[in-house]
């Protein structure tokens, strides 16, 4: 059944705006041409963040998302997408930006993570970034 949820783990926040947040996040997937599957994206804390960071990456850093991929049909995208609402709070103040829209980055970020875009390289850094500013330009 497909469905996208949002959930807080350790942490007391609500994100406002969930209705719209999901009509974006399934047209941004419908554009991609993919469909949309089950998503969580969850709201934690950096403590939390960092120690599903260190248990399943082995990445001994803080980060501000890490999305896991349950894909299991073609075409159909499922997954988590954990989001450091203490490390969205600081971004949002280093880059000028109000919280709604710098959480508004890290969603589609995940989004785009669970449709098959990576972000290592440069040049796949570049795109991904190219798509999030695309995206984010359409939300409403």
């Amino acid at each position: 059944m497909a469905s996208i949820s949002f959930f807080e783990e350790d942490i007391k926040f609500s994100f406002k705006g969930k209705r719209t947040t999901r009509s974006w996040i399934k047209n941004a997937i419908a554009n991609e041409g993919k469909s949309e599957g089950e998503i969580n994206i969850i709201f934690c804390s950096d403590e939390y963040l960092y120690k599903l960071n260190m248990g399943y990456l082995h990445h001994n850093t803080y980060t501000d998302i890490i999305s896991f991929d349950f894909s299991e049909e073609k075409g159909v995208i499922s997954g988590d997408i954990y989001i450091s609402v203490d490390r969205a709070r600081d971004n949002a103040k280093k880059f000028k930006q109000l919280l709604k829209n710098e959480l508004s980055r890290l969603i589609i970020h995940g989004t785009l993570h669970l449709c098959g875009y990576k972000d290592k390289s440069q040049k796949d850094k570049a795109l991904m970034t190219q798509k999030e500013d695309y995206y984010l330009s359409l939300h409403p």
